[in-house]
């Protein structure tokens, strides 16, 4: 993953552990894609402070994954619910292949609908 998809990403999720200047500081920089100079001009200070408020949000925000981990759950809840899918395909065709039983497929669609309501969260 790219630097700036991942700082996005982080910010998506833990962007309210910022204070307002940094998170904007920070979209500013990764998001909108402005220069430490332009985004010096706009708070009236130097590039430098610009860059310390910077690499202060992207601790804050690294920092919290590594202790949260939303991301990284969210990922594998994702990767697990993808591979359930999966296998229900499977069983889902062999039972209209062999079995053709009515509780197997009952069984299918309540869990596909399961994953559907999962999938929303």
């Amino acid at each position: 993953m790219s630097k700036n998809l991942e700082i996005s990403t982080l910010l998506d999720y833990y962007g309210m552990l910022l204070t307002d200047k940094q998170r904007e500081a920070i979209e500013y920089y990764y998001n909108d894609d402005l220069s430490l100079g332009e985004i010096a001009a706009i708070y009236n200070i130097t590039r430098q402070g610009v860059r310390d408020s910077i690499k202060r949000a992207e601790a804050v925000l690294t920092e919290a994954e590594e202790k949260i981990g939303l991301i990284r759950t969210t990922k594998m809840l994702a990767e697990s619910l993808a591979a359930i899918r999966k296998n229900v395909d499977i069983i889902d065709q062999r039972n209209m292949r062999v079995y053709r039983s009515d509780e197997i497929n009952e069984s299918i669609i309540n869990i596909l609908k399961e994953l559907d309501r999962l999938e929303e969260i």
